[in-house]
């Protein structure tokens, strides 16, 4: 037996946006009844090309109905732009966490929300060179690779609970794991950077937010103050829209702090002053 969080009980027992918005911008149907999960969504714009409404229909466990009904929540207020880099994490983490058996479910509603936009914008569902590696759920290789490099998955198992490849026959097993393998085998090694001293930190903190984030947050009517640093916590207050979005926890997580990280300490983690 799974042991559910509190918030994906809540979002399973009183699921929230359930049902099609009428005349969509964008929807998408994604998994099928035949394998035990599937997911449609849709979604309307408002007039600066923000979700204004999105809503789900699905059929699927308890974790199906919940990452939907989050992933919902989360999007709403976001341009385009910002829904494509929410992650089947960042659902998951919505709802405090999901059984490693169970992340399939958050992987459905990430390939619904990228089809519901590509719909959107008219481009094809399959991507460029895709092929269906597992016949039994329809998964292709592009998700298979985009499940590994997201998620630090490592076997076929782990696989199998982010995207339900190689849970059917099994005859996709093998193939499963020389694309584990690949991706693996092409991981960029980075360098590990040279210790900085705290002033150091401090004015590459400072230079990073000012010439690689503040002016991405102001093109959207955000903006953002760097308040402390205690050690590698950094600690911001949003500005603007982005002190009222309700993404503005993935932001900071999926943005500034990947930013940080990757230009000034990969130990580095981001919070909001407290209010």
């Amino acid at each position: 037996m799974w042991e559910y969080t509190d918030k994906v009980k809540e979002h399973f027992l009183n699921p929230h946006n359930v049902g099609e918005v009428e005349d969509p911008d964008g929807e998408a149907e994604v998994g099928s009844l035949a394998c035990g999960d599937a997911l449609k969504l849709t979604f309307k714009l408002d007039e600066n090309k923000r979700i204004k409404e999105a809503k789900f229909k699905t059929f699927g466990c308890a974790s199906a109905i919940a990452s939907s009904s989050a992933l919902t929540e989360i999007i709403k207020g976001m341009t385009l732009e910002e829904a494509l880099k929410v992650s089947n994490q960042d659902i998951a983490d919505y709802l405090g966490g999901l059984p490693q058996e169970k992340m399939h479910c958050s992987v459905l509603g990430k390939q619904a929300l990228v089809k519901a936009i590509e719909n959107y914008k008219g481009a094809p569902v399959l991507e460029a060179g895709a092929k269906i590696i597992c016949e039994c759920f329809g998964v292709t290789d592009k998700d298979i690779e985009r499940a590994i490099r997201e998620n630090n998955l490592s076997t076929v198992e782990e696989v199998t609970n982010y995207t339900k490849a190689g849970g059917g026959c099994g005859n996709c097993q093998e193939a499963i794991q020389q694309i584990i393998d690949s991706v693996k085998s092409s991981t960029t090694i980075t360098p590990k950077k040279p210790k900085l001293t705290n002033l150091q930190k401090i004015r590459l903190i400072e230079e990073t937010i000012d010439r690689e984030i503040r002016p991405s947050l102001r093109n959207d009517g955000g903006d953002i103050d760097l308040i402390d640093v205690v050690g590698n916590r950094v600690i911001v207050a949003t500005r603007g829209a982005c002190a009222t979005c309700k993404a503005a926890d993935i932001t900071l997580k999926n943005f500034v702090e990947y930013r940080l990280k990757e230009l000034v300490s990969p130990d580095i983690t981001v919070e909001e002053e407290a209010k």
